[in-house]
């Protein structure tokens, strides 16, 4: 072959390729447009005009001491070493306490905060101010101040304070609602006690779910302990949250950050200023999350929703008509896309104010009206004994139960209105996590009345598909996804 040869057939073999895989321009996506990064943001103007309302915050307690301890000063000194410093030393010389011992003031630790108004309104986070009997605010300019504690809610983490001072130093406040991932953001604070310390960094995520109360900011700004109750703050010299929380396994800076969104922020901090505390509605259900098979096999199409899987003795969800098996669509009109959303839309719903709850139930869609309580403490549910049968000899459906009728004595008992007890769990049905003692109380959206029933159920199940079970386990109750077997 000569080389002219092979290169016509080379040639030959590059244009049929380029043949084989050429796109029309019909058929053609555009490329995604990025806007072109031409450099990095100098921050130095804006801290220059945000910085002098951010504050360092120090806390004090007065504390008991017992006086003439053999060894206690030496003992102190090791714990001081061994710790790294982290245990106070205490100042002798304090007013004196019955019964020999001596009151002095100690301190408790060091944080950050940030003024939101001329007359010395100041937020802070509520961990760094809790159990303190004295907080000190010191400004850019080395002015100190004793401040007082209008409130603390430890839900949302956040504190307000109030300083004896006009024409201060504040900060404007945000809209965190429109905030973007990947917009530049900016700390300051207080870590480890180095006052007035800026760190920079983006927005990596918005509506990081750690708590029921909430949804947090999430950015790389390198913050320490010492930052809590600083600000984050934008571009535009805005507060859009207060530092909070960090992700780490060794106490510092781990690349992950958290704050508590400013609009969250002002709506705990009015109810401070005006009572001193923070009032939410409560529902009275405890609720799980919806998975694509639940949702599927109820006919929900997608996975979304609250499921009820208990609901309060006595509290508005029960007087309003709210059962367990339900799945709360809506709340007042508003989606309720995952578990998350519930507490949130609930808990900022006005006491003794009249809420519609949307709700799915056995294929049908329910509006449901509820008065709204106060939320109180939470309170340890107590659970219900689970009645022991021996394992009988019947022979297992196709979903590996057997299943008996109960009793009215059970039912007073468990504390349900119909349903079938297991009495057997093997095959799909104990790979899915049903055991002996559970009540099943529907299959799909069909309420279950008797074992004959719930068996001629399950017998006419498509074992290609799988089928939701609500199934009750002391004062629980929860759909549980099982595939029929062939």
């Amino acid at each position: 072959m000569t080389s002219k040869t092979a290169s016509l057939i080379l040639s030959g073999l590059l244009l049929s390729g380029a043949s084989a895989f050429s796109i029309s321009p019909a058929m053609a996506a555009a490329p995604v447009q990025a806007p072109v990064v031409t450099g990095l943001p100098d921050f130095s103007d804006l801290i220059d005009k945000v910085g002098p309302a951010v504050v360092n915050i120090r806390t004090t307690e007065r504390v008991q001491r017992n006086q003439g301890v053999p060894g206690e000063e030496e003992m102190q000194e090791f714990l001081r070493r061994f710790f790294g410093g982290q245990i106070p030393r205490g100042r002798r010389g304090g007013p004196q306490a019955p019964g020999g011992t001596e009151e002095q003031q100690v301190t408790r630790g060091v944080g950050s905060g940030f003024i939101i108004s001329s007359e010395g309104f100041v937020l802070t986070n509520a961990h760094v101010v809790e159990g303190a009997d004295e907080v000190t605010v010191t400004l850019t300019d080395r002015r100190e101040f004793k401040a007082k504690v209008l409130g603390a809610d430890r839900r949302s983490d956040v504190a307000l304070l109030k300083l004896t001072a006009t024409n201060l130093p504040y900060l404007r406040t945000g809209d965190s609602s429109k905030i973007r991932v990947g917009e530049w953001v900016v700390a300051i604070g207080s870590p480890f006690n180095l006052d007035n310390t800026v760190t920079a960094g983006i927005i990596s995520a918005k509506s990081r779910d750690t708590g029921e109360y909430l949804p947090l900011i999430q950015s790389d700004v390198a913050v320490n302990p010492g930052n809590s109750g600083g600000p984050l703050i934008n571009m535009r010299g805005e507060v859009i949250g207060i530092n909070s929380q960090i992700a780490t396994l060794s106490g510092a800076y781990n690349g992950i950050s958290f704050a508590v969104p400013i609009d969250e922020v002002m709506r705990v901090a009015d109810q401070l200023k005006t009572s001193g505390k923070v009032t939410r509605g409560r529902l009275g259900v405890q609720i799980s999350e919806v998975t694509r098979d639940v949702a599927e096999s109820l006919g929900l199409g997608k996975a979304r929703g609250a499921e009820v899987s208990m609901v309060e003795a006595g509290g508005p969800a029960e007087k309003g008509g709210i059962k367990v098996g339900d799945i709360i669509l809506k709340f007042n009109g508003q989606a309720i896309d995952t578990t998350r959303d519930l507490p949130r839309v609930v808990g900022a719903s006005k006491v003794g104010s009249r809420a519609n709850v949307t709700v799915w139930r056995r294929g049908t869609q329910l509006d449901v009206p509820v008065t709204i309580v106060e939320l109180q403490d939470d309170k340890t549910a107590a659970t219900r004994p689970v009645p022991k049968k021996p394992a009988p000899a019947g022979v297992a459906n196709a979903l590996g139960l057997v299943v008996g009728d109960i009793t009215p004595a059970q039912r007073g008992e468990l504390g349900v209105d119909a349903g079938v007890l297991v009495e057997n769990a093997d095959g799909a049905a104990a790979t899915a996590g049903i055991r002996v003692g559970d009540v099943i109380s529907q299959v799909g959206n069909t309420p279950v009345t008797s074992a004959a029933q719930f068996n001629g159920l399950v017998a006419k199940l498509d074992p290609k598909k799988p089928v939701a079970l609500l199934v009750r386990r002391e004062n629980v109750s929860q759909y549980v996804v099982v595939k029929p077997r062939a």
